[in-house]
This record gives structure tokens, sequence and C-alpha cells, in this order.
């Protein structure tokens, strides 16, 4: 009698206790008023302009990671039931681990995720989970950090690290891999798009300060170590080499990348 192997473990790729530690620092760092907020902010408005694009009114509606509540705000004025959640949660929040089902009785007719996603080790699972959330003709919208971002913090450190460059950066999804992730989660009709937000950097440390406060910084399960005085020495020339000689600044890419699907059946292939 042959036996049913168990199913294969994802690698680990990411450390979820740095995970949760940089989803808390976010926090504390978010109370400051001059933080940095601009690429949750932009993921907000987004999803704003797709549910009115496509004159989706939901009745409840999950949203995960929004940390400042704007979002949840806007769509409870509309009479929307939010329910909020956070891997690392408030008073107001329910606490999940997207890699496992999530702790809802109901199906909800949207679901938005912020900036979580790309830290998680079984992608294709998490999305699972979340299409298993919705009701029938519910949608979803997940946002995160994607492919080509932090560009220049990237060419900085592998200068910085020298001849033995140690893994400091996540690895990213793009827009095809985020298409493959909606067909395999079961979404009907995906929709995915990335887009580039441009900010510019008088210094080292203000570029770090801003990933550490949009929750962006490493949590690799195994990662480089810190840098010793030397290779700091050298981050720093790197990145007054990439400095605009007029502005004196460094320009930081970060790719917001989106991927949107509903629950509905699958239209068969045409062939």
């Amino acid at each position: 009698m042959s036996e049913t192997a168990p199913p294969a473990q994802p690698p680990e790729i990411f450390s979820p206790k740095r995970r949760l530690a940089a989803r808390r620092r976010m926090r504390i760092l978010q109370q400051a008023p001059d933080a940095a907020r601009f690429m949750l902010d932009d993921m907000v408005e987004d999803v704003l302009d797709r549910l009115a694009f496509l004159r989706h009114q939901p009745r409840t509606a999950l949203i995960v990671g929004d940390i400042a509540g704007t979002l949840s705000q806007a769509l409870q004025t509309q009479g929307v039931a939010v329910t909020r959640a956070d891997p690392a949660p408030v008073a107001d929040e329910t606490a999940i681990d997207e890699e496992h089902p999530l702790p809802f009785g109901e199906g909800f007719d949207f679901i938005a995720s912020l900036g979580t996603l790309d830290t998680v080790n079984d992608l294709p699972g998490a999305m699972i989970h979340l299409r298993r959330a919705l009701a029938p003709e519910g949608l979803a919208i997940i946002a995160m950090p994607g492919a080509g971002s932090l560009a220049s913090l990237r060419e900085i450190m592998l200068t910085a690290d020298g001849d033995r460059p140690a893994p400091r950066l996540h690895p990213q999804v793009d827009v095809r891999a985020g298409g493959q992730l909606l067909q395999r989660a079961g979404f009907a009709d995906p929709v995915v798009d990335s887009r580039s937000i441009k900010a510019s950097y008088r210094t080292l440390e203000r570029l770090v300060g801003d990933i550490r406060a949009q929750g962006l910084s490493a949590c690799l399960a195994r990662g480089g170590g810190p840098l010793d005085k030397a290779a700091l020495a050298r981050a720093h020339a790197a990145f007054a080499d990439k400095a605009d000689a007029e502005t004196g600044r460094v320009t930081e890419t970060f790719e917001i990348l989106t991927l949107s699907g509903w629950a509905r059946a699958l239209k068969p292939p045409k062939f």
C-alpha cells in the first residue's frame, strides 16, 4: 500500500522573527511626525482608485497592513464593515499569519493586503488563503514592494561588501511571477502591474531610515552581518559617487507591484 508523500515545505528565505521585529519597529518609527510613509500612502490611494474604477462596492472588507488606518477609515465612511488585521497587530487589529488559514469565519466581499506579502516564505500558500477568505464575486487587491526596488542601495551594498558580497536585500516578485501566482491561487480575471516611486536623498543614513520606517528592512533568514568600519566607509563613498553633481542627491527607486483578482469560477481555456 503506497503512502502519500507529505507536501514539500517552502524554503526558508525569510526569518519570521525578524519579519515581526521589522514590522514592530516600523510601527514605532511611524509615530514620528516626519516619518516616511509614501509607500503605504500610494498603496491606499491606488486601492481606492481601483475600487472606484471597478465600481466594486463591498459590504465587508478585510484590510491587512493598513497601519495608519487610512484605507479602513475611507471604507468605513462608505458604510463598509471593516476587519483590520496585521502580522504585528495593535489593539484594534486581528493577528494573522498569512501562511496559515485566516482566522475568519465568513467570506469577505473585498480584501486588501498592503505591503506584507513580500516577506512570507510560502507566498503561493498565502495567496490561496486570501482567495479562500473571499465571498463569491469578492475582489482581492494585493500590493507589495516589487522587483526593481532599491536598485541604488543594492549597488552601494555590493561595493561595500567588496569581493565577498553578502545577501542583504530581499528577492523580489516581478510582474510575470505575479501573474503566475494569481493563477495558481485560483483568482479569476487576474491583473498585475508595477509602478515606480522615486525619492532622492542627501545621505545614506536618511535612505536607510526611510527604509526602516516603512518596514522594508532585511529580514532574511541567513542575511549578511553588520558592516564593519571599512565596509561602512566604502558604502558612504559609493553613495557619494552615485550622487548627482548638481543636487548632491542619490535617487532611489521604490517599485510597487499590485496584484488583483476575483473569486469567480475560472473560465475554461480556449483551444
